[in-house]
């Protein structure tokens, strides 16, 4: 819920990254210092290395740039998008944290309704941190919230809920709008305050945005991966989506509580609604949308967007259909396991659509090498991660 910044708490400070990609100066931190001052911040600097970005002084942080991807991971670099903020997921590669927050430069705190200010963390942190019921819709939304609870006629053995890996939140003032939409809708802001979180039910996709996102590293990190986009590729604006995309079908695939799928297998009427995207063997994980709310200040040029999206807009009528359709082989136990098999079928079915899916194919079994290099707990990464470290 929304808390004055003079009431400001500061939960999993030591658990938890905020990574934050980058061109300029990082001015906009000082509306977050209540907020973000506890926390570790990741800076991950797009675009010209040797520009210097400017971080405001207090902040505990690391600020990595062009060099810095290519010198910790080598030839691997390639994974990682050059002049788009897809950039950001080198983040969460070298974080080491369970949690990751990630915001946009252009993102500021919001108000609620009462004119309070949104403590964006706070509530991302509530949301991962309780359950998920992708597998029966709550009419009263989030039943773990305070206040509320599941209806009558909602199953029992469905009321633990599931691990909760992402929270997505939303944004005051500019919508996030595809390019087409801009144009016909320049003037559009979004003034509505919704107070409700809603659990993303299972067999649903939806377009995942990277400004105003959390997630559980430990859980779903490693489908995180927002693609190749920007210099050098045919398409940007897309990174986000991607990832959501690729981590909501990657949900479905943790055994950790397969006591979950035996209550589900029990009642023939509800797997039957699941089957028609998960694995069914495996525990899906859960996906969360709403609150909180941060405030996004500054439209991007459309007509530069549509450069970037308009194969995105026609590829996406054949994209969709494929992630609806994707089932992946029962004996894909881990994210890792499933998202390499995964990228398999991205080359295989999507590559009749344009050639770039086989290169994005190459380029996700590269993202889990390098998630391998510098997280498995057996091998030391070949080189520092540090970046430069700011106080």
């Amino acid at each position: 819920m929304a808390q004055p910044s003079s009431h400001v708490t500061a939960p999993l400070k030591d658990e938890l990254d905020i990574v934050i990609p980058t061109i300029r100066n990082l001015d906009f931190l000082e509306q977050w210092r209540p907020f973000f001052q506890p926390y570790h911040l990741i800076i991950v600097q797009d675009g010209d290395p040797s520009k210097n970005i400017l971080v405001p002084d207090g902040f505990d942080c690391e600020l990595y740039n062009r060099n810095d991807v290519n010198r910790v991971l080598g030839p691997k670099s390639s994974c990682i998008s050059f002049k788009d903020s897809a950039c950001r997921c080198f983040g969460f590669l070298v974080s080491k944290k369970k949690y990751i927050f990630t915001i946009d430069d252009d993102c500021f705190v919001g108000k609620d309704p009462s004119g309070k200010e949104i403590n964006a963390l706070a509530q991302h942190i509530q949301n991962l941190l309780t359950p998920s019921t992708p597998f029966f819709f709550n009419t009263l939304y989030d039943p773990f919230r305070e206040g509320v609870d599941f209806v009558r006629g909602y199953p029992f053995s469905l009321r633990g809920g599931v691990p909760t890996a992402i929270s997505h939140g939303l944004w005051l003032n500019i919508p996030d709008y595809d390019a087409p939409t801009q144009l016909v809708k320049p003037l559009e802001r979004n003034t509505r305050y919704v107070d409700a979180v809603l659990t993303i039910p299972k067999g649903t996709l939806f377009p995942m945005c990277g400004m105003n996102l959390a997630f559980d590293r430990e859980l779903i990190g490693p489908a995180m991966y927002f693609g190749l986009m920007g210099d050098g590729q045919p398409i940007g604006r897309y990174d986000d989506m991607w990832a959501g995309w690729c981590a909501k079908n990657s949900t479905a695939i943790s055994c950790a509580n397969s006591h979950l799928i035996d209550k589900i297998e029990e009642t023939e009427t509800l797997f039957n609604v699941c089957a028609f995207q998960v694995i069914c063997d495996h525990l899906s994980l859960g996906v969360k949308t709403g609150l909180p709310y941060i405030w996004h200040s500054k439209a991007s040029n459309p007509f530069v967007n549509l450069k970037k999206e308009y194969k995105g807009i026609y590829w996406q009528e054949d994209i969709i259909p494929f992630f609806q359709s994707v089932v992946l082989p029962k004996d894909c136990t881990t994210v890792q396991q499933c998202y390499l098999e995964l990228s398999k079928l991205v080359k295989e079915k999507l590559s009749p659509v344009d050639p770039y899916f086989n290169k994005l194919g190459d380029a996700m079994v590269t993202w889990i090498e390098a998630w391998d290099l510098l997280n498995s707990p057996a091998q030391e990464p070949a080189a520092p991660v540090d970046g430069v470290k700011k106080n």
